[in-house]
């Protein structure tokens, strides 16, 4: 019997252990899930503006950019690959999860004065003359995929809905080209597209096409309207161009929008800074001093004609400046600018285009928001083109950020990427 009752104890006991030992365990498996939880909340979770669009949505969105970037500034200071082509493979592969819309539209990839082009033809109706729209994709002159997702389905969009040919131009980018190369291949697929017999072939009226960017396309859209309007030997015009939110200059990293949104994904005042650097060539040790304003310091002389140019103080309304002031350092770094000559160079800044040119170019939608970076750079290049005697239309939104176009499109949507892109598309429909 004593036997027994000490088999039954042991049997106790044991299973008294076995059940403390898995208390323990899930305790300290709740206890790494929480910190993980905690960890992962914290990794996600940035103050956002009470006015932007959607923000945990764009919190998540973010933390997986920053994520990308990460990576990529890793396998770049390993040697294994350049930072640049590291985000763009994660950015194709997220791209090809985007579905194929509007699958009636035919696609052709063609090289267009040896640049290599996509044109989007809606189903031909015989004897009608269509309009057109020359697209140029954003993505800091070094990423993006014109021909997948986003811009893919964008594409397919202004094609279907304006009955429009539409061609998106596949630019070489950074780091393996940089300025001027993006440009002049944008120019040279413009006075390809414009010519009289190319336009012939895909019925259209010459009367009929507009130039269209965003962001860096933004950019590169203007800068091309400014050449075509300008080039006697171009003979078609282009009738209307539309920027959605356009990088335009990078003498003044201190803004009033950039210093508001210094820190507002997904462009990110360093980020803006590095995409300069990259596409110009140049030293990205340069960073610091570009984000405080080293070269264009009240020391560096610049002329004042080019100073008029980016005066915020007065482009700008009140409501916009708000309570921010100018930043100029008393004493900056002379060699940036004498290094960096395309800082100055309207080809690759079109803010900075003298008035002559600015009068040349065609009336203008520009789109900007509240809570981007570029927001100025928009509103300035709008109050310029005003005072220069063009027509501008600048469609601003108060709960914008920057690349919310891109995110009008499964399965990543915002509800202010859909009604931009209803509402330039709108536009379109009625001025071209």
């Amino acid at each position: 019997m004593f036997k027994n009752q000490l088999n039954h104890f042991r049997s106790w006991s044991c299973r008294e252990k076995k059940g403390e030992r898995h208390h323990i365990m899930m305790k300290l498996l709740c206890g790494i899930t929480l910190l993980l939880a905690i960890a992962v909340a914290y990794y996600i979770y940035i103050p956002l503006p009470r006015t932007i669009s959607e923000p945990w949505k764009l919190m998540v969105l973010d933390a997986t950019f920053r994520g990308v970037v990460m990576m990529g500034d890793v396998a770049h200071s390993l040697g294994v690959r350049h930072r640049v082509h590291v985000i763009n493979s994660a950015i194709i592969n997220f791209e090809s999860l985007v579905p194929i819309t509007n699958q009636e539209i035919h696609i052709e990839d063609l090289l267009f004065d040896g640049v290599h082009v996509r044109v989007y033809q809606p189903p031909r109706q015989e004897g009608k003359l269509r309009r057109a729209v020359m697209f140029i994709h954003g993505g800091g002159w070094a990423l993006g995929a014109p021909k997948l997702g986003s811009y893919d389905s964008l594409c397919r969009q202004m094609a279907a809905d304006l009955d429009a040919v539409v061609v998106t131009v596949d630019y070489r980018m950074a780091p393996d080209v940089h300025f001027p190369v993006q440009y002049n291949e944008c120019v040279q697929a413009a006075k390809h597209f414009l010519r009289s017999e190319v336009l012939a072939k895909y019925s259209v009226n010459p009367e009929r096409v507009a130039v269209c960017g965003d962001s860096a396309g933004g950019n590169l859209a203007a800068a091309v309207a400014q050449r075509i309007g300008t080039d006697n030997t171009t003979t078609v015009k282009f009738k209307l161009q539309v920027l959605v939110y356009p990088v335009l200059q990078a003498l003044d990293f201190n803004t009033a929008s950039y210093q508001q949104n210094q820190d507002v994904p997904i462009l990110y005042r360093r980020l803006m800074a590095r995409f300069w650097l990259e596409y110009l060539g140049a030293d990205l040790d340069l960073v610091h001093s570009l984000m405080i304003n080293n070269h264009t310091a009240q020391d560096q002389s610049l002329p004042s004609s080019t100073q008029s140019k980016l005066d915020w103080t007065t482009l700008l309304p009140k409501r916009v400046r708000k309570n921010y002031k100018p930043v100029f350092p008393v004493t900056g770094s002379p060699k940036i600018l004498k290094d960096i000559p395309a800082l100055l160079d309207a080809r690759a800044a079109p803010l900075l285009a003298e008035d002559e040119v600015l009068r040349m170019v065609p009336p203008a939608y520009i789109m900007t928001g509240e809570h981007d970076v570029l927001r100025d750079d928009g509103m300035m290049y709008a109050r310029r083109l005003e005072l220069a005697g063009v027509s501008v239309i600048n469609e601003h939104y108060e709960d914008g950020f920057h690349g919310c176009v891109s995110f009008a499109f499964w399965p990543c949507y915002f509800s202010v990427g859909i009604t931009a892109v209803q509402n330039y598309i709108a536009w379109l429909d009625e001025h071209l």
